[in-house]
């Protein structure tokens, strides 16, 4: 009986065996044909957006879309903050209006930041050099990206670890981030300095089951990101007129350092003189 339990269980353990060696087998494979380790850590993210990326940061080898507007540039811009600081080399291409000094405020590390605004008209290929040494790139696409061109792009990031950020449409994304909800703070009645931005960040992803959404100050009153809680912005609140005065002096705003606060009465003299 003995020898029939033995028997049995060592038929067992070499069961499981053959098991984990097929699974090992398997995962080699995928790795082989992916170009990467599946255990790749994901790149940092602030805090008010690591809980709302799938797996809390950028993961390597994977492309994330914003939707265009002048706060993605700031979500953009949080994005690439963590990363920087870490140590990655950031390249940005096509976005010739990118402030540095708003990159800075928002966290950015310019020691590790290269820019190429005008890329030409060979964009893709130029975005794709640079992702070649560089772990993190931004592009602005300034047209469409054909699945095929994607796919290419999608196969030497996963061979470099690489993540692409991209304000606007691309094939196949791991994720696609929007913002929505902008309410400044920080505003009197017609008068006064914005000094924080909340706005609804909206993830969705194919790894998640349902997107997930969460309200995040972009920028905080210290001037780089933190999530909201239960601010209650000022513009939100205005008159229509005040809500308008406000809108208009934004784009100004956003070229503009982040941290540091303009008047709207400031802007409003500069834009009626102008």
């Amino acid at each position: 009986m003995r020898a029939i339990m033995g028997a049995q269980r060592a038929e067992a353990i070499a069961d499981v065996r053959d098991r984990l060696a097929e699974v090992h087998r398997l995962r080699a494979k995928v790795e082989q044909v992916q170009g990467r380790s599946l255990d790749a850590p994901a790149l940092p993210a602030y805090p008010a957006l690591s809980r709302l990326l799938p797996g809390g940061g950028l993961r390597p080898g994977s492309v994330y879309t914003l939707a265009p507007g002048s706060a993605s540039v700031s979500l953009l811009l949080a994005l690439l903050a963590p990363p920087s600081q870490a140590g990655s080399w950031c390249g940005v291409v096509g976005m010739p209006h990118l402030g540095a000094e708003a990159a800075e405020r928002l966290g950015v590390d310019l020691s590790r930041l290269v820019m190429i605004p005008d890329p030409g008209s060979r964009w893709l290929a130029v975005a794709a050099t640079v992702a070649e040494v560089l772990p993190v790139v931004a592009v602005r696409p300034p047209g469409r990206v054909s699945d095929a061109d994607a796919a290419r792009f999608a196969a030497r990031l996963r061979d470099r670890d690489g993540v692409l950020l991209v304000q606007g449409p691309w094939p196949q994304a791991e994720a696609s981030l929007s913002v929505s909800d902008p309410g400044w703070s920080g505003l009197g009645r017609g008068h006064g300095y914005l000094d924080a931005r909340e706005v609804t960040v909206t993830v969705a992803s194919r790894r998640l089951s349902t997107p997930r959404r969460g309200p995040v100050l972009l920028p905080a009153p210290g001037g780089v990101v933190d999530a909201a809680r239960g601010t209650s912005p000022a513009v939100r609140g205005a008159s229509e007129r005040e809500a308008l005065s406000v809108r208009e002096v934004l784009s100004v705003r956003e070229a503009l350092s982040v941290r540091e606060a303009l008047s709207v009465r400031e802007a409003l003299s500069v834009r009626e003189a102008g």
